[in-house]
């Protein structure tokens, strides 16, 4: 098997329209939740959550790119890989075509609730419950989850492997899993992967605020409303953005120079078969993933250093992932770091886990591990190190990311610091 690392990183999120700036947000504590402005929330029963603030495509990508047809999240989506494409100092011709892929988890788009009010007064003044306003072609094509990755594929030339993966809060996780496959099984040299996704929509909204698994509490105080493993966690905070990674052939990398940031290790995917909305409160499909991904990767896992927690700051999750943490690890367990960016950027579910492979990577790199904001009371019947509220300096040699989805898909992934001659 080859070796796969990772050589860039490009970043939208509500921390920063970029990949220093989201880490800088994520090393310093600092929360990017706060008043919901993508549609008219009066009324509804959440009015926050993590958004990207005055981003411009057209400000980050070339015009020449073609930047049409794009939805929000696919937006977020192209710059952030044009920002890893730049950080690794790869361009068109860097790699034969054949060898350049491209993986995204991301969700499909939802209407916009204009539209819908527009047929409902149809139907009303016509009187017929048939009565429709047909998309413009250009919308359903930014409906299209994929659209997106064809405009990456576009700033490489790529036709090598490409997948587009719709599982929800683990749909990054599972795209660069599968990239780290296709370059280490030898079908690319190059994968760009990562996600993308925007569910501050008036129907994500209403719908999880109707499955009760949003906060609501905080509307008033939004940055203090994510509040993984906090005993006073009441939901989570929908979020949005994109972060992409690009994903190298070691010795590939290496031959044309590639500064290389980590090394991707090991991937291990399952699903629950249990509920739809819960996590097993035994922490089965998780363990099984942790341990699927650390096997893999061939290490004990007393060498995890920083485990970057799913951390939704639900009741059911904190607990589910706490317990399946104990279980993988055992007395190790009471030394992990853990700790959630969900606390600071909300929960940017297809892109959820490429944030957390972000503050991964940064802590290794600059041995300082990312807190958990917001955990003022912990819950004592967790009992883990959660990094709370504050960064930590530390030396990390090895982290696991969890990312688990309603369905109940988990997946885990391990990376570590590069080392030339792996022990």
């Amino acid at each position: 098997m080859k070796r796969v690392v990772i050589t860039g990183v490009g970043a939208v999120t509500p921390l920063g329209n970029d990949a220093p700036t989201t880490w800088e947000g994520l090393a310093t504590g600092r929360s990017g939740v706060g008043e919901l402005t993508t549609f008219d929330a009066t009324g509804f029963p959440v009015r926050i959550a993590g958004q990207v603030k005055d981003f411009r495509l057209k400000d980050r990508v070339p015009r020449k790119v073609g930047l049409r047809h794009l939805s929000r999240p696919g937006e977020f989506g192209l710059a952030a890989a044009y920002e890893a494409l730049a950080d690794a100092g790869l361009e068109k011709g860097s790699y034969d075509g054949g060898d350049v892929g491209v993986a995204m988890g991301a969700s499909v788009g939802r209407p916009d609730l204009q539209w819908m009010l527009d047929i409902g007064e149809l139907r009303r003044t016509t009187g017929r419950d048939d009565a429709f306003i047909p998309y413009a072609p250009g919308d359903t094509l930014a409906y299209n989850q994929n659209i997106p990755a064809a405009a990456m594929a576009r700033l490489m030339d790529a036709t090598g492997p490409m997948y587009g993966i719709s599982t929800a809060c683990s749909g990054s996780a599972h795209a660069i899993g599968e990239a780290f496959r296709a370059v280490q099984e030898g079908d690319a040299m190059l994968m760009l992967a990562g996600g993308y996704d925007s569910l501050t929509t008036w129907m994500d909204v209403l719908g999880f605020s109707l499955l009760g698994a949003l906060t609501r509490e905080f509307n008033d105080d939004p940055q203090r409303a994510s509040r993984p493993f906090d005993a006073d966690r009441s939901g989570f905070v929908l979020g949005e953005g994109a972060v992409v990674f690009a994903l190298e052939e070691l010795e590939a990398a290496r031959e044309r120079g590639a500064t290389i940031l980590a090394e991707v290790l090991g991937y291990g995917s399952t699903l629950n078969a249990w509920r739809v909305t819960d996590s097993p409160p035994d922490g089965t499909g998780a363990i099984q993933a942790m341990e699927a991904a650390i096997s893999d990767a061939s290490i004990p896992p007393e060498s995890v250093d920083y485990v970057v927690a799913h951390g939704t700051s639900t009741e059911g999750n904190d607990q589910s992932e706490t317990v399946a943490l104990k279980k993988v690890f055992g007395d190790h367990a009471e030394r992990l770091m853990i700790s959630s960016p969900k606390s600071m950027a909300g929960h940017l579910t297809s892109a959820g886990a490429a944030l957390s492979l972000l503050a991964a990577v940064g802590a290794i790199r600059n041995s300082l591990v990312p807190p958990t904001l917001n955990l003022d009371t912990p819950d004592r019947r967790l009992g883990l190190d959660y990094v709370p509220n504050t960064a930590r300096s530390a030396d990390v040699s090895h982290a696991v990311i969890n990312a688990f989805a309603f369905g109940g898909t988990n997946v885990a992934l391990v990376v570590g610091s590069y080392e030339e001659q792996p022990s």
